[in-house]
């Protein structure tokens, strides 16, 4: 737990943040918790790949409440949705073990190519992917770890528009729940039941990604983390907090006929 609360990111909440920043909107807080639906684009904290960025939710979400935040889980970069702090290191600590224990229940939405099955348990084992400076202490030749999530499809969409040596174009909205915490799970999962997520450079379709831009003018993971649910640490009462879509999720549900899950 220590890359979640340690120094250097507590050092990094002392930069500054000027008027041109993301605004980031609370989806909860109270005395030991704050969340917020982060964006697609901004990282969580300082990571090897940051060079050019300039704003990390980290400092954001410190100014927001006016004191120092503690992260309690990541989302990749392109992700947007819940993002969950915590505003003391006790309560950082009761919520990293919960973590650790699986006692949080998430929920993804998620874009991908091709109609998937309408519903499937994944359990394929997968290496970890090391951040050069957030893991710097982690073994990077470590083995293979247990990885597994549900998913079930919500819709599905076909366009008759050719790409590449298929006639039509085909989508599903999937509803996802990880129940481990590998890097990157829900992505490569994806990828590895031959349904890669929409968006997705690392793991995605050449190109199908190309055409989804130019035809839809969104050039983002079609990722987002809808849905935390979690015993509160120390009222024991159950936190659900959900992340309303943004409006690039809204253009596309339109133009595939699938508002009724907005």
């Amino acid at each position: 737990m220590t890359d979640l609360f340690d120094k250097q990111q507590l050092d990094e909440q002392n930069q500054a943040v000027d008027e041109d920043a993301p605004k980031l909107d609370i989806l909860y807080q109270d005395e030991y918790l704050v969340a917020v639906n982060k964006p697609s684009g901004l990282f969580v904290h300082r990571s090897y790949l940051d060079r050019d960025q300039k704003y990390f939710a980290l400092q954001l979400v410190r100014d927001l409440v006016g004191q120092y935040v503690y992260p309690l889980h990541r989302l990749d970069r392109p992700t947007s949705g819940v993002l969950l702090f915590a505003l003391d290191q006790q309560t950082a600590r009761l919520m990293g073990q919960a973590f650790m224990d699986k006692k949080m229940d998430k929920q993804y939405l998620a874009v991908s190519r091709g109609h998937a099955p309408q519903s499937g348990h994944i359990d394929y084992p997968l290496k970890e992917k090391l951040d050069k400076i957030g893991d710097k202490y982690a073994n990077a030749e470590a083995a293979e770890k247990q990885a597994q999530t549900d998913f079930r499809r919500l819709a599905t969409a076909t366009l008759d528009i050719a790409v590449g040596k298929y006639p039509s174009v085909r989508y599903s909205l999937l509803e996802l729940s990880p129940h481990t915490g590998r890097r990157h799970q829900i992505r490569r999962h994806l990828a590895h039941l031959r349904h890669p997520i929409i968006g997705d450079i690392n793991y995605g379709d050449n190109k199908q990604n190309p055409f989804f831009r130019e035809h839809f003018a969104i050039n983002r993971l079609m990722l987002h983390a809808k849905v935390l649910s979690f015993e509160h640490p120390h009222s024991k009462q159950l936190v659900t907090i959900e992340a309303p879509l943004d409006e690039q999720w809204r253009k596309l549900f339109v133009e595939l006929d699938w508002l009724s899950f907005f």
